[in-house]
């Protein structure tokens, strides 16, 4: 190495070692092998502007290997992202910017929360298909406004997980050019030597995915480290896995064992890596003046580059003025209220309506008019309704399509979907049915902690859809999800209370799910029920109780909504006062005034909550003195309404069992 580059390098290695020990805990072999990569791609490569980190047409950069943070932040420093030392000095500390694996939104330069391996792997997929498809959106010829790579740093770990293999398969078969990981290479897991359980040929796999693939024999080569990402970057019809040979922990006592990963490498052999490296063993969070210099040489030009893109974006806005507003408007995550008046709106005439169908209905009237609708399923469209008709597949020939097909990855498809929302630009959803929720949790729970408007459609959401059975007849998933904090669940109850969903779902922070039903219910009356009112407020009075105060609630969500208004006319018609409030969301109605709760659900009326799913949960709304009609066994094979019966899920069991609770009185 040239003396900068080697100042540089330590710089970064000794941060991020000093980080550690400062800790007392964390991963110091990763940055210790992997810091000359690092180096290479930040400060020859990565096209970034520290001054705007959100500047739209930045180079994407993902540390999928999230346990290697004090490397990121050591970046993050030295390449002037306002993370300042004392910043690093309180390393996994309380209230830090710097958390023991990296958080999108806690720090400028982090643009994906890693550490559940694979997940950024995937993620930097979702960024890729993303710039593809902006690119193919708002580009014209001499005009080339979107037009950036996605690099990430992938570990072992990342590999191993299969979800890298699912979101690397798909990246292949799309040919994302622009798609550039580096792979530190250092055949050392927690438990030993790679050896003991990943001795596969990781260049032939990636091959086979579609890949194009180099090797880096020597992982201090900074020359052979460039000229391969510069290869990469030639690379147009294949993503890249550049495979670097490093040594965790390296120049450490420690150097190529499993104790240089996870765990401080203590004052001594912190000192010993510091001198084996020819470093002042006395100085601790130590940036030469040579660095910080050179950095900030790195920096202007970042900043030269965002100014040269915003010339050329003057030119474009000037050449194609109303794409320039819809690119302008697509960055900033519009959602102009005025759409709202293309929700369409179903009656008695549309007869039984299964709320997966219309929400299919929902996004096609809803995509014409908002171009970065862009979704689709795990191999499961028909079913599912996320094909967004008229418009073109996602594709290696067209890049334009909006119509994204996953193949069966659940995993892969989630997390893909969460880079997509992290990129900007898109509105991104993804369908799979409510059972297989399960293949794409880590994923849902990743884009609950970063708050991404990642829109997850899940159908087939309960015994009611019949003879596939209990392997596919979700109980326990909604109160899983729903225990995710962050992650709103809405289950409508009818076609109207779908299309509301969905206007929640496309204006709210944060994700959401929707959990649909496969078979038809009956449509509500939006002229006699306050649905659009209602659903935002995540419960509401469907049906209030005639002549005089309710004697009892029932409480619904989805498809036993309908089973509750049924059951409220059998006990009407015996002179029992019912009160039938519709619950779409538990999320939306904890947001609500106390006030607005109380009255809803008022704690001197006894209530029955009636879904058809595990009853966890619902005490808190219906009181120990109230009653909960759920399921705390799997389903059965049979029609769906034969299993919906069986299970005790008819309009005469909900209506004797809130006779029975109004008997208690």
């Amino acid at each position: 190495m040239e003396r900068l580059d080697e100042l540089a390098v330590n710089t970064l290695r000794f941060l991020a070692v000093d980080q550690v020990e400062a800790a007392k805990s964390g991963h110091p072999g990763l940055p210790l092998g992997a810091a000359p990569m690092a180096y290479v791609l930040w400060d020859r490569f990565l096209r970034q502007n520290p001054s705007n980190p959100a500047w739209a047409n930045r180079d994407r950069f993902v540390l999928s290997a999230g346990h290697g943070s004090a490397l990121l932040y050591a970046l993050l420093h030295v390449y002037g992202f306002g993370l300042t030392l004392d910043d690093l000095k309180h390393f996994r500390q309380w209230g830090s910017k710097t958390p023991g694996h990296p958080e999108h939104g806690h720090v400028p330069g982090v643009e994906a929360t890693t550490g559940p391996l694979g997940q950024g792997f995937a993620m930097g997929v979702g960024m890729a298909i993303a710039e593809a498809h902006l690119a193919a959106t708002f580009n014209r010829p001499g005009h080339e406004v979107v037009d950036h790579f996605t690099y990430a740093l992938v570990s072992d770990g990342d590999l191993m997980e299969g979800i890298s293999s699912e979101a690397a398969s798909l990246a292949g078969h799309l040919k994302l050019g622009k798609l550039i990981y580096l792979y530190d290479d250092n055949k050392i897991s927690i438990e030993g030597s790679t050896a003991l359980a990943f001795t596969e040929d990781v260049g032939m796999k990636f091959q086979a995915f579609g890949w194009h693939v180099q090797k880096v024999s020597d992982g201090n080569d900074l020359s052979a480290i460039g000229e391969a990402i510069t290869k990469a970057q030639a690379e147009t019809e294949r993503p890249s896995l550049i495979m670097v040979r490093t040594h965790i922990g390296y120049g450490s006592p420690k150097q190529d064992t499993s104790s240089a990963h996870g765990e401080p490498l203590g004052p001594e052999a912190a000192r010993a890596t510091k001198e084996a490296l020819g470093w002042p063993a006395d100085k601790a969070f130590y940036v030469p003046e040579e660095v910080a210099r050179h950095a900030g040489e790195v920096m202007a030009a970042g900043r030269a580059f965002e100014t040269l893109w915003n010339s050329g974006f003057d030119a474009y806005r000037e050449a194609h003025p109303d794409l320039a507003a819809a690119y302008e408007a697509a960055v900033r995550g519009d959602i102009p209220p005025e759409l709202e008046v293309h929700l369409p709106s179903f009656g008695a005439q549309d007869g039984s309506v299964a709320t997966r169908s219309a929400s299919g209905k929902t996004l096609n009237a809803l995509a014409p008019h908002l171009e970065g609708l862009m979704g689709g399923s795990a191999d499961l469209a028909p079913s599912n309704s996320t094909n967004l008709k008229g418009y073109a597949s996602f594709a290696p020939g067209d890049r334009s399509g909006r119509n994204m097909h996953f193949g069966v990855r659940e995993h892969a498809m989630a997390a893909i979907v969460n880079g997509m929302a992290l990129h900007g630009g898109l509105i991104p959803y993804a369908g799979t049915f409510l059972v297989f929720s399960d293949y794409a949790r880590p994923a849902l729970r990743l884009a609950a902690l970063m708050q991404t408007r990642s829109i997850f459609v899940f159908t087939h959401d309960s015994i009611g859809l019949g003879e596939d059975g209990p392997t596919h007849q979700p109980v326990s998933q909604l109160v899983s999800l729903r225990a995710i904090p962050g992650l709103t669940v809405l289950r409508p109850a009818d076609a109207n209370e779908t299309a509301a969903a969905w206007w929640i779902a496309l204006n709210r922070r944060g994700p959401t799910a929707l959990a649909l039903t496969r078979q038809g219910l009956p449509v509500l009356d939006p002229g006699l029920y306050p649905i659009r009112e209602g659903v935002p407020k995540g419960a509401y009075i469907l049906k209030e109780a005639a002549g005089g105060p309710a004697q009892v609630i029932l409480l619904a969500t989805g498809s036993e909504v309908a089973l509750a208004l049924q059951a409220e006319a059998l006990l009407s018609a015996k002179g029992i006062r019912v009160r039938v409030v519709s619950m779409p969301s538990w999320e939306l109605f904890a947001e609500q005034p106390e006030t607005y709760r109380r009255m809803v659900l008022p704690a001197t009326v006894p209530k029955l909550a009636v879904e058809a799913a595990s009853p966890m949960g619902w005490r808190e709304f219906v009181g120990d003195s109230g009653d909960v009609l759920g399921l705390d066994r799997f389903g059965a094979s049979a029609p769906g309404k034969e299993v919906m019966a069986h299970l005790g899920f008819t309009a005469e069991h909900v209506a004797e069992l809130a006779e029975k609770l109004i008997s208690k009185r």
